[in-house]
């Protein structure tokens, strides 16, 4: 028989299970799975999974409505085409010798003209080609603005597959987004509160006289981060937002204060987004698309954290408000006894 705590054989029995779990693909698979969903669940792999999701749309996206073709460019150019044949024909038949006739004429041209490419605007023609309309900045701002539910509108899928898959796209990443809104918030919020716990600690140490503070406070006292607190932290992201746009885009102050708290604030005005002209918009610099990308991502964690740390001092605030309304009604029920007690031993 073998001893119950003889540690050699319990050594070589775990040693041989792990050799042959090792030697097993599917337990390797497994335990594989279970390390790739757990640094999933972490603030890293949700923030990873997100950037992720929005570049592989991005360049979904474009591949799809790049597949379309410029229909309704070339449909632009054939009716422009058409319009000047109508105008030299009607020119070179008639001349100068039958001026109602060709008044007439070169009229009917420009109505059609007119008329038809009003219909093609009306589809969402803009003048521009796919390549510049679908550029990746473009893809990948649209990608952004679908999972965060901003809906900045400036630029649509036009094609059925492109919508169908918009949809789809929009199932699956919001639930990742609320997903990294909460983990983001939370790591934000803890990390504020303990910078602002420690700048409040190094005042009140600095007005009561150093050591002797140190021996009066609670070691594990919690501080409650003020709301005026989270208002500036916003104000100063929507100041450094302005001035970055300014640089990047040539906005005005006013129109860069405009996006960012419209974009912050899930407004999304269309026609109004950081995705360079229509002249350069393809070759937007690399470097300026990380920063606008990061800054928005970013924000809604900064949104995320405020929302979090308000929260928690607005409970803390209606519950003293309450300890207040309960200690008010207190007093005004012991008067009301003094009151009625001094009545009584005066009849």
């Amino acid at each position: 028989m073998v001893p119950v705590g003889d540690k050699s054989s319990t050594g070589s029995s775990s040693a041989a299970y792990n050799a042959a779990g090792a030697d097993n693909p599917k337990e390797r698979l497994k335990e594989c799975c279970r390390k790739l969903v757990a640094f999933m669940c972490t603030q890293v792999g949700v923030g990873g999974l997100v950037v992720g999701y929005a570049v592989v749309g991005a360049f979904c996206f474009i591949q799809i409505e790049g597949q379309s073709g410029d229909a309704q460019h070339h449909a632009v150019e054939l009716l422009r085409h058409n319009c000047s044949v109508n105008v030299w024909n009607a020119t070179n038949t008639y001349n100068v010798l039958y001026r109602d006739n060709w008044t007439r004429q070169v009229t009917d041209a420009l109505t059609h003209f007119q008329v038809n490419l009003a219909l093609i605007v009306k589809k969402g023609y803009d003048g521009r080609t796919t390549e510049e309309t679908w550029s990746f900045s473009a893809a990948l701002m649209f990608s952004l603005s679908i999972f965060t539910m901003n809906g900045y509108g400036n630029v649509v899928p036009k094609t059925m597959l492109g919508k169908a898959a918009t949809v789809v796209y929009a199932v699956f990443g919001i639930p990742l987004y609320v997903l990294y809104f909460r983990n983001m918030g939370k790591v934000l919020a803890q990390s504020f509160r303990w910078l602002y716990t420690w700048v409040y600690q190094c005042s009140m140490e600095d007005k009561a006289g150093g050591d002797l503070y140190n021996q009066q406070l609670p070691q594990k006292s919690r501080v409650i981060v003020p709301s005026t607190a989270c208002l500036w932290v916003l104000a100063a992201y929507v100041a450094t937002g302005t001035v970055t746009f300014v640089t990047l885009e040539d906005w005005s102050y006013l129109d860069s204060t405009f996006f960012c708290v419209t974009s912050l604030c899930k407004i999304g005005i269309e026609n109004f987004v950081p995705v360079g002209s229509i002249t350069d918009a393809v070759a937007d610099h690399p470097m300026k698309l990380v920063i606008k990308f990061v800054y928005l991502l970013l924000g809604m964690g900064i949104i995320a954290m405020c929302f979090d740390l308000m929260r928690e001092d607005v409970q803390v605030r209606v519950r003293n408000l309450k300890m207040d309304i309960g200690l008010c009604f207190e007093d005004i029920r012991l008067r009301a006894v003094a009151v009625y007690r001094r009545r009584n031993s005066f009849d």
